[in-house]
């Protein structure tokens, strides 16, 4: 067996996801296979695809000639969460749009993950679902076709998608509470919960409840707590950081064909892991310790069944 121990960028993340990362040239039938047939053991016990892992599980795959040169095939630069016949789910990084637009000269997720699939030989024409700014991370899904875009659009617009998000504020904010200021002249309501109260600043978990556009840096900004990062609504400037510190941590929607609810997390990008580690060690461990719980919070705040 072939091991590995989950490391802080991989924590919170599924099992069908870690081998889709480390495995960019195989099928998903393959990596299906691999999990149904017990050759992905997690902490030594046979894994499942839904899995979540976390900081310092180990996770061990069986060798074979196929698995040493997969393995070894080049990385892809993208981080892959979630993948069907229908979607593909990215965990976008900060800074970089997900579609072209005039100002951007760099590329952007939907032309990066088109070109992933060119080199598996597989032609789509990728659709966003939903679209989070140029300088959020996190969960971004994408349909593989016209007719399953159609749906999650329909389910979009009625349903909304269950989401939780990441953020760092200046310190100061309530334990808990509420935003509920009109956006563009309509009703637009945040949740948020303080995850860790730190000298500095404090992270959050939020809960946006409709979905206006940066509805979330609007409001924390409106009530005198703008994201770190975020220039265009008062925050302060991170060095070196393409982005603002806000992660769409889970994202959970209704499977297109399926009568299911999929619920996918993304793992945090490196700088936001680093910043958040400023809050002290005690804090980061207790922090990382509550991320698995807040998909339960999600049930609470979202009312989605999960």
């Amino acid at each position: 067996m072939i091991t590995y121990r989950i490391t802080l960028q991989d924590h919170c993340r599924s099992t069908e996801s870690f081998l889709l990362n480390m495995l960019p040239k195989a099928s998903i039938g393959y990596i299906h296979k691999i999990i149904k047939n017990n050759h992905v053991k997690l902490n030594n016990k046979a894994a499942t695809g839904e899995n979540l892992l976390c900081y310092g599980d180990e996770i061990a795959i069986k060798e074979s000639g196929k698995m040493s040169s997969l393995l070894s095939a080049e990385k892809t630069g993208l981080d892959l969460l979630f993948e069907d016949d229908f979607i593909v789910v990215i965990n976008k990084k900060p800074g970089i749009p997900v579609h072209k637009t005039a100002e951007d000269k760099g590329k952007d997720l939907v032309t990066m993950t088109e070109e992933y699939f060119r080199n598996k030989e597989i032609t789509c024409k990728l659709r966003p679902v939903n679209r989070i700014d140029k300088g959020t991370s996190g969960a971004v899904i994408l349909a593989k076709s016209a007719t399953s875009a159609g749906i999650l659009g329909r389910f979009v617009k009625e349903e909304g998608l269950g989401k939780v998000y990441i953020a760092a504020v200046q310190s100061g904010i309530s334990q808990s509470g509420e935003i509920n200021i009109p956006l563009d002249g309509k009703e637009s309501l945040t949740r948020y919960n303080c995850l860790i109260q730190g000298n500095k600043f404090s992270i959050l978990a939020i809960y946006p409840l409709s979905g206006r556009m940066h509805q979330i840096r609007r409001h924390l900004s409106g009530v005198g707590y703008p994201i770190i990062g975020d220039l265009r609504y008062g925050g302060a400037k991170i060095k070196d950081y393409p982005g603002h510190a806000l992660h769409a941590f889970i994202t959970s929607l209704k499977h297109p064909e399926q009568e299911k609810i999929i619920t996918i997390h993304a793992p945090m990008p490196d700088y936001f892991i680093s910043l958040l580690q400023k809050t002290g060690k005690e804090n980061f461990a207790a922090f990382i310790n509550s991320l698995p719980l807040l998909r339960r919070s999600l049930v609470k705040e979202d009312g989605l069944s999960l």
